[in-house]
């Protein structure tokens, strides 16, 4: 009698556990409202699978490229005066130029249409995001692209990198028996996250032509 009703609590508890309805965190109700409020843009002509297959089919080229950056060391200019900073194992992506992609390449770049600070994104169809060609680079930011048929390309990839920086901090101050005072530093380092998106439009002119490339 006594497990019987244990267990009759315990399934009773259970049942509770897995409602058929469970009230969501704050925090994801407001993001499933902002969520309802995207604006997503997509190119108005119809993507043509057939094209973008035929210019992935297998040629004779070959791309052949290095993906890296340089690290913005001028603080008033933001220039990248930095040494290199190679893409170490990093995924380079490769769509077709083709019409409907000149389209959402166009729209990408406009941030009155694409601006997540509005709420607004500009995207490809599921469709046209399957036509594509990946790479991964090695630790030079080597990547290759081999049976490559003529043709127009885009290919981007994204380097995360750090930066490490050096700086003197005020650790205390003396004074010297000529009444002159030392101030005292130590040096210390610290670190700084960036990310760098990379692309690139590329283009092989003959079968059989290999092109080098830069991907920066």
């Amino acid at each position: 009698m006594k497990y019987t009703l244990l267990l009759g609590i315990f399934l009773c508890f259970n049942s509770l556990i897995e409602a058929q309805y469970v009230e969501p965190e704050k925090k994801d109700k407001e993001a499933m409202l902002k969520k309802q409020n995207e604006k997503i843009i997509y190119p108005k002509q119809q993507f043509d699978s057939i094209a973008a297959k035929n210019m992935l089919a297998m040629g004779k080229g070959k791309i052949k490229g290095v993906a890296f950056t340089r690290a913005r060391e001028n603080k008033n200019f933001g220039l990248k005066t930095g040494e290199k900073i190679f893409a170490n194992k990093i995924k380079v992506i490769l769509f077709p130029v083709t019409p409907y992609f000149e389209e959402y390449y166009a729209l990408w770049k406009d941030k009155s249409k694409n601006n997540p600070k509005k709420n607004t994104y500009v995207l490809m169809s599921n469709d046209a995001t399957r036509y594509r060609l990946e790479s991964i680079t090695n630790s030079s930011g080597e990547f290759t692209f081999p049976d490559m048929k003529p043709g127009k390309y885009y290919i981007y990839g994204t380097l995360g990198y750090t930066t490490t920086y050096t700086g003197n901090q005020y650790t205390g101050s003396g004074y010297n028996g000529y009444g002159g005072r030392t101030d005292y530093y130590t040096p210390y380092e610290y670190y700084k996250d960036s990310s760098e998106f990379l692309e690139l439009f590329v283009e092989v002119k003959s079968d059989g032509e290999v092109v080098n490339v830069k991907l920066r």
